[in-house]
């Protein structure tokens, strides 16, 4: 009796143990949807590099890029949680963060993250705070990034310009310096991302400091100047008229000697050393006015959503992204670090052109952070649009706007 006791005992240890050797073995895969470009450096990198590098330190663990158009994802992933599905892991913009932490469809990483704490700690307290909602974080910064003055130099040469404006009133004087077919100034639209620049350099501003109030801050005299300024610009046909969906190509104008000068991210340079390897681009801080010299803070957060069904693997990438190894090289395609120590790293310090991104950063802000930001935008978008194309006046659209933000606000 004895013996076949020891034989069932013995073969119970072998089942146990087979099975959490076989639970080891077990390789699971997580999505991590993001929107870059699937012909772009960084697609190829994250691909090509990251990814491997990580699968190969975590044989268990296999991640599946998932790429979207940007103008499609947050929809896209709205519907897809709403069918109880979607990402383990996803690169959200950071102005996202708020209303899908609002929705409860993000794991709070603080209460998840035994190390949380230490990983929050090495990153940029800017970036880190778009992932802070009612009490919690909701992600970690994955990268960062602002919009500089990008200005063409071989046409500054042709035109007789000297150098950058420093100022708006600089910027206004080489209107007179242009020739046919050719425009100081361009960009896409009358959304926030191009809009803010402006906004707030001429002093303006979308609420209060606490994000209360649209009304007194949206409709104040800096930032109906602010609307008038580039509407005169559009209208005299110093600036193009991108700004209102003409369809012209801001970017292929730059490179093609139309366009003078735009605002462009640390992405751009490597794009366009691919596609015009003889073009050298040259940038400077956004022209000062009123307000100083300011920009906008972008880039992206990491985050963790509840539908994966594998989040202690998709807390391994998380981590993996914020260790030196993915920030350094993804640093390499344009994606500026959220790690303020890894500026010290020799990279940086001899890098071309991002030194004046980082002094841009210093002045450069977030986007109005609040779950409704996506609705106040289009707002912004439709009242932009009907002042510069000169449809209405500017304090009347920016008091009914106000208004309309006023509303969002207290809900």
């Amino acid at each position: 009796m004895r013996t076949r006791f020891s034989l069932l005992l013995i073969l119970s240890m072998l089942i146990v143990q087979t099975s959490i050797s076989f639970a080891q073995d077990d390789v699971v895969t997580i999505e991590f949807w993001h929107t870059y470009n699937e012909t772009s450096p960084e697609n190829e990198m994250l691909v090509e590099t990251l990814i491997p590098a990580f699968e190969e330190a975590h044989p268990n663990i296999q991640v599946e890029s998932v790429p979207f158009p940007y103008d499609e994802f947050r929809q896209t992933i709205l519907t897809a949680v709403a069918g109880g599905e979607g990402p383990d892991v996803a690169r959200l913009d950071i102005i996202w963060s708020p209303e899908f932490a609002a929705q409860g469809v993000l794991v709070a990483l603080d209460e998840a993250m035994e190390d949380f704490d230490s990983l929050a700690e090495r990153t940029f307290p800017g970036p880190l705070s778009t992932n802070r909602y009612d009490g919690n974080y909701y992600g970690l910064p994955l990268d960062t990034n602002t919009r500089v003055y990008v200005y063409n130099q071989y046409l500054y040469e042709d035109l007789g310009i000297d150098g950058p404006p420093a100022t708006i009133d600089e910027l206004t004087a080489q209107c007179d310096l242009l020739q046919d077919g050719q425009y100081l100034f361009s960009d896409g639209g009358t959304y926030g991302w191009a809009m803010l620049p402006w906004i707030w350099t001429f002093g303006g501003s979308i609420t209060d400091a606490d994000i209360t109030t649209a009304t007194g801050y949206l409709n104040s005299p800096e930032t109906v100047a602010a609307y008038e300024y580039l509407r005169d610009m559009v209208q005299n046909g110093c600036f193009s008229d991108g700004f209102i969906g003409s369809g012209i190509d801001t970017g292929a104008g730059y490179y093609t000697n139309s366009i003078v000068s735009m605002l462009e991210g640390p992405w751009m340079f490597p794009i366009g050393a691919a596609q015009y390897p003889d073009f050298e681009m040259k940038a400077a801080l956004m022209p000062a006015g009123p307000g100083g010299s300011v920009s906008v803070v972008g880039g992206e957060n990491i985050a963790l959503f509840t539908t994966s069904e594998h989040q202690e693997a998709a807390m391994e990438f998380i981590r993996f992204t914020q260790s030196d190894e993915y920030q350094l090289k993804m640093s390499e395609t344009g994606q500026l670090t959220v790690i303020p120590e890894l500026l010290e790293n020799e990279y940086f310090q001899n890098h071309p052109y991002y030194g004046v991104f980082l002094e841009q950063l210093e002045t450069a802000q977030a986007r109005t952070p609040h779950p409704a930001w996506n609705t106040i935008e289009e707002i912004l978008t439709e009242v932009g649009y009907s002042i510069v194309a000169g449809e209405m006046e500017a304090q009347e659209a920016l008091d009914i706007a106000a208004a309309q933000i006023d509303e969002l606000l207290m809900q």
